[in-house]
């Protein structure tokens, strides 16, 4: 007798053959009901419904794209998942989908450039019907080759030089004015800046807002207060550091190019053992929900970023309709949100 165990067998994937005879349907029926058809009695998608459930099934994608010739899959590339921003325009972009048959296949970056190249490719020549890219950082290296293969795209908070992409932005050269100028009414003249990643275009705007409102103010820009960021608390925290270290007189306000850098000024503003507003005053931009929650509540510069999403997925949804559309520009508005993290003083401070 042999000891040899035998070996388990293969669990079979679930077909849509499995579920129609489990639903007691026909396979195109199914196939109505995955896709959301419109005219199919609701007793018998309840039925259908119960059968993909108990029995696990899940739509091969591929298989779908082959049949048809569209895969209903939207690419999306994301720089990162760490902070709300990506998060609450991912939430627009999701709940816009949410209207649609298509599904949504992501990607993270990390910020390297190899990395987005290869996963711009990869949705291209695979299943994606159209990407969805937040931010991107070398956008110039595949634009081009997206246009020869007639893929649609849409460029979310970042800019294309050749001006022929669909682009959905914010006002980020008036959103960093306005608040650049608030500063300055509030008494302040040594307001230092905080960039963000300036290989993406909105980081380059807000820095020409906040040097434009200076120059309008009569207020000399000082380089020393401009330091390059990348978006990120804990970069934030240590150019501050730096900031109320080494230069004298210390800036009486902080403008960070995003609400994640400014919480980390607020850190390290507080371990020097400085009083927000009271010793300095600090102001963000994008005004995600944790904005609204600090102490104290942060003064930010508002992004319509779950909009952003919503928009972003519209226009891909047009240009896969119809791929002779021209680009298009869209630039929601931004909005100075007053909160608790700013104050007025005499200029002489």
């Amino acid at each position: 007798m042999s000891n040899r165990k035998s070996s388990p067998k293969k669990k079979q994937r679930v077909t849509i053959n499995d579920v129609a005879r489990a639903a007691g349907v026909s396979n195109a029926t199914v196939s109505r009901v995955l896709s959301e058809y419109e005219f199919v009695k609701e007793s018998t998608r309840n039925r259908v419904m119960e059968a993909v459930e108990r029995l696990g099934y899940v739509p091969n994608l591929q298989a779908r794209s082959l049949a048809s010739g569209h895969s209903q899959i939207i690419g999306l590339l994301v720089p990162n998942l760490d902070n709300s921003y990506i998060g609450t325009i991912t939430q627009g972009i999701d709940q816009e989908l949410a209207h649609s048959n298509y599904d949504v296949m992501l990607y993270t970056s990390h910020r390297h450039p190899g990395k987005e190249s290869y996963y711009v490719d990869a949705f291209a020549n695979g299943l994606t019907e159209g990407l969805l890219l937040i931010a991107p950082l070398v956008p110039a290296a595949y634009l081009d080759t997206l246009r020869a293969q007639n893929i649609p795209y849409i460029l979310i908070d970042q800019a294309d030089a050749a001006e022929s992409s669909n682009v959905v932005e914010a006002t980020n050269w008036q959103g960093a004015y306005e608040a650049t100028r608030y500063l300055c009414e509030l008494g302040h003249t040594r307001i230092a800046f905080i960039t963000g990643w300036l290989g993406v275009q909105s980081a380059i705007d807000r820095l020409e807002g906040y040097k434009a409102a200076l120059t309008d103010g009569a207020i000399p820009i000082r380089e020393e207060l401009v330091i390059q960021g990348d978006y990120q608390q804990q970069t934030g925290y240590e150019i501050t550091q730096k900031l109320l270290q080494s230069v004298d007189p210390p800036p009486t306000a902080i403008f960070a190019s995003n609400d994640l850098s400014a919480f980390g000024a607020m850190d390290a503003a507080r371990e020097a053992g400085l009083a927000i507003p009271d010793d300095i005053s600090i102001l963000g931009f994008d005004d995600i929900p944790q904005a609204s929650f600090v102490y104290p509540k942060l003064t930010t510069v508002r992004q319509p970023l779950e909009l952003m999403g919503q928009v972003a997925v519209k226009m891909l949804l047009e240009q896969i309709e119809d791929r002779s559309l021209p680009p298009q520009r869209v630039a929601l508005a931004t909005q100075l949100v007053i909160r608790d993290s700013c104050r007025r003083i005499d200029p002489t401070e």
